[in-house]
């Protein structure tokens, strides 16, 4: 292409600091480096976690946000010969270098040479490609897809079939994958059994469909916000509680229903009291919970008894995919229409608009609102 091996000038939503909305900026994206690989953003979700990082962080500022986008190759770095300019990708927020002690073993999708497995304050590595007004911005979860341009490495990027729709692949970047995913690999949820997600955004809406392809024979959804349980419905949901209709806790609800409690439970929501409803409204015996939410703000507790009465209480990543190799078989399965996603968009915008999605998100009104970027 023309703009490779130059610098692109390009718009991105910058967050010079945190608690404060996105400013729309021109930016500078200078071109790969070795082993990196430039991208022309096509859509983007807004995703919980970036939220976090502009509400709850206290350091990684100026930054780019985003981290749940698809697009195009616009040129490659020196060493790079999986990517060619043309092919459409996934950026992913957690590496895969096939190297590492990690990566060469099956029981994990953590890499050493990911944010995601020694996470630090700022949530994106020290070096950055972008600058603004003469000063480097960083790149948020090594994504940083709320611009028109990105750079990668090759460790972080996955090559995804030539029929993909980039605006809805673009949600198993981070929030279908990992509800979908912890249900199936984390939870290993089996035929017949009986299952509780525990909040309905679209981590817990992805973890509902993923309890429904392992053959749950009941899912029940968990939510105080009554509208989104017809939404749930569609993904697969038999049963609906908002703890906030009964005055005894969650848990007790769900043992009374299920004569005794839950085969597995799903925590996706990162709110550590609920973490610990979840793991004691499983079954004694053999009661598998999952905590999905993501969030280091706070410790959790739970009684040891819960787990010594053969309760198992775990965590999960980005649905513990090495997604490098995995997002681009689920790519796949979104087009033989085994993965829902449009049910997942509620609104779309363009990147002007990003400050209207983030109140959106923040109000539960949404379930994903898509950015196209070209738009």
């Amino acid at each position: 292409m023309a703009t490779a091996g130059k610098v692109i000038k390009c718009k991105a939503a910058v967050a010079w600091e945190p608690n404060k909305p996105l400013v729309i900026e021109e930016i500078e994206v200078a071109p790969p480096q070795k082993d990196e690989i430039r991208v022309k953003v096509v859509a983007t979700g807004l995703c919980h976690t970036d939220l976090y990082h502009l509400f709850e962080g206290k350091e990684g500022f100026p930054t780019v946000l985003g981290h749940e986008g698809a697009g195009v190759v616009e040129s490659v770095g020196p060493g790079v010969t999986e990517f060619k300019p043309g092919d459409k990708v996934i950026p992913l927020c957690a590496s895969q270098c096939n190297e590492c002690r990690f990566c060469k073993s099956s029981k994990t999708n953590l890499c050493e040479k990911s944010w995601s497995t020694n996470p630090c304050p700022t949530m994106a590595g020290p070096v950055t490609r972008f600058s603004c007004h003469g000063q480097p911005v960083l790149q948020f979860a090594c994504t940083s897809t709320f611009s028109e341009y990105t750079v990668m490495n090759k460790i972080d990027l996955a090559k995804i079939h030539d029929d993909a729709q980039l605006d809805r692949v673009c949600l198993l970047a981070c929030g279908v994958s990992t509800g979908y995913g912890a249900a199936i690999n984390s939870a290993k949820v089996q035929p017949g059994s009986v299952c509780a997600v525990f909040g309905l955004g679209a981590v817990g809406l992805a973890a509902v469909m993923g309890c429904k392809s392992a053959g749950a024979s009941r899912i029940i959804a968990v939510d105080i916000n009554e509208e989104k349980f017809e939404k749930a419905k569609i993904f697969g949901a038999t049963d609906f509680v908002n703890p906030k209709a009964h005055k005894k806790p969650i848990s007790d609800v769900l043992i009374e229903m299920t004569d005794g409690g839950v085969d597995y439970s799903l925590e996706c929501v990162g709110n550590v009291e609920l973490m610990r409803s979840a793991l004691e409204s499983c079954v004694k015996g053999w009661g598998v919970s999952v905590i999905v939410g993501y969030t280091d703000l706070h410790d959790f507790a739970a009684r040891p008894i819960q787990l010594i009465a053969g309760r198992t209480w775990t965590g999960s990543l980005l649905g513990g995919y090495k997604m490098k190799d995995d997002v681009p078989k689920l790519v796949l399965d979104h087009i033989a229409g085994r993965i829902k996603l449009d049910e997942f968009v509620t609104h779309t915008m363009n990147l002007e608009q990003i400050n209207d999605a983030i109140e959106l998100m923040k109000s539960g009104k949404c379930i994903r609102t898509i950015i196209n970027m070209s738009k």
